[in-house]
């Protein structure tokens, strides 16, 4: 269980002496043999922010110019890079999957599909965020949160916590990301049923809050960018997402959102990256993921793009500081074997 509550950083342990030495060293020694084994194209399967995805690889090219131009990104959503991944088992395509859920890694690992990161990314990375067997590491936590549009809802009329988005007053005015192919709203889903397992001893009560939230949803977006659109252009008020794409699109995109951590907690959900097994480029993965998480990358990922890192850091960023995150209890383990049905 990821035990990150209020200062969620403070929870996370291990690794910062390997990972300042690996910020300290660089990548030379690593990238020198660029043109051996591998020589083509890295491929990463990415449902992380396009942008983001393309500033990091950048300066990965930047700091090892022997992969300059041999990146290629393919931005899928979590599950569509799950399910792309196991259908390319005998054939694979994708060198790097980036951006799932930790129940989506668990299933990809069961299905003999991702290949240990090097050691030291593993070393970096706390136990209780990764595969025991480096399968695939934890880059960081998502808070997942409620967020509204401002100029359609004031602060006293916005939902508070997650029941108020069942709430009468709240039908039409709710946008939900099409949950199937979502890693982030199935993982929402989840938590809401299992947040009243326990009271009621079977997930029938979950269901039924999910079934009033479907009579509150006005539209359900085919992706995030139409989900942010339909918020932006008032055709919703309000929905739940994950709190650091809620900031970029403030912050990046000017765009009309408050987000609120709710009363009862926000679910902190384990976001994932893995190398691919006999991925066509298998010493550019390695490289890549030595590179995304030395402490410089995640650094600059955390104050320019709301990451909340899975390794520590020896500064926690001003935005995270101030931010009341409470975290939800939340059995992942009992979602991961149930999350399919």
């Amino acid at each position: 269980m990821i035990r990150t509550v209020r200062k969620p950083l403070g929870a996370v342990a291990g690794g910062l002496a390997l990972m300042l030495a690996l910020s300290s060293c660089g990548l030379d020694d690593s990238s020198s043999g660029a043109e051996g084994s591998d020589g083509g194209t890295l491929t990463i399967y990415t449902a992380r922010d396009k942008g983001l995805a393309e500033a990091v690889v950048a300066d990965f090219e930047a700091a090892n110019p022997d992969y300059a131009g041999k990146v290629e990104i393919l931005t899928l959503g979590a599950q569509e890079a799950l399910e792309r991944i196991r259908a390319e088992k005998a054939n694979p395509q994708g060198d790097i999957w980036w951006g799932g859920t930790g129940q989506q890694m668990k299933q990809a690992a069961g299905d003999d599909v991702l290949a240990p990161a090097p050691e030291a990314v593993i070393d970096a990375v706390p136990e209780e965020l990764r595969d025991p067997s480096g399968l695939w590491v934890g880059e960081m936590q998502l808070a997942e949160v409620i967020f509204y549009n401002h100029d359609m809802l004031s602060e006293e009329e916005a939902p508070k916590d997650w029941d108020d988005l069942i709430a009468p007053e709240m039908a039409d005015k709710v946008a939900i990301r099409d949950v199937e192919a979502s890693g982030t709203m199935r993982s929402i889903y989840a938590a809401m049923i299992d947040r009243q397992y326990d009271a009621a001893g079977s997930p029938e009560a979950g269901y039924d809050w999910l079934r009033k939230l479907d009579a509150n949803t006005k539209v359900y977006a085919a992706n995030p960018t139409d989900l942010y659109l339909r918020v932006t252009r008032q055709e919703a008020a309000a929905s739940a997402w994950n709190l650091q794409d809620v900031m970029l699109q403030i912050e990046k995109q000017n765009a009309p959102y408050t987000p609120v951590v709710p009363a009862s907690g926000a679910p902190m959900l384990v976001d994932g990256v893995a190398k691919i097994k006999n991925g066509p480029s298998s010493e550019a993965a390695d490289a890549f993921l030595e590179f995304l998480f030395s402490e410089e990358t995640q650094k600059d990922l955390s104050e320019t793009y709301y990451q909340i890192p899975s390794i520590e850091m020896t500064e926690t960023p001003a935005w995270l500081a101030e931010l009341d995150l409470v975290e939800m209890d939340v059995d992942w383990d009992r979602i991961g074997q149930n999350e399919s049905e």
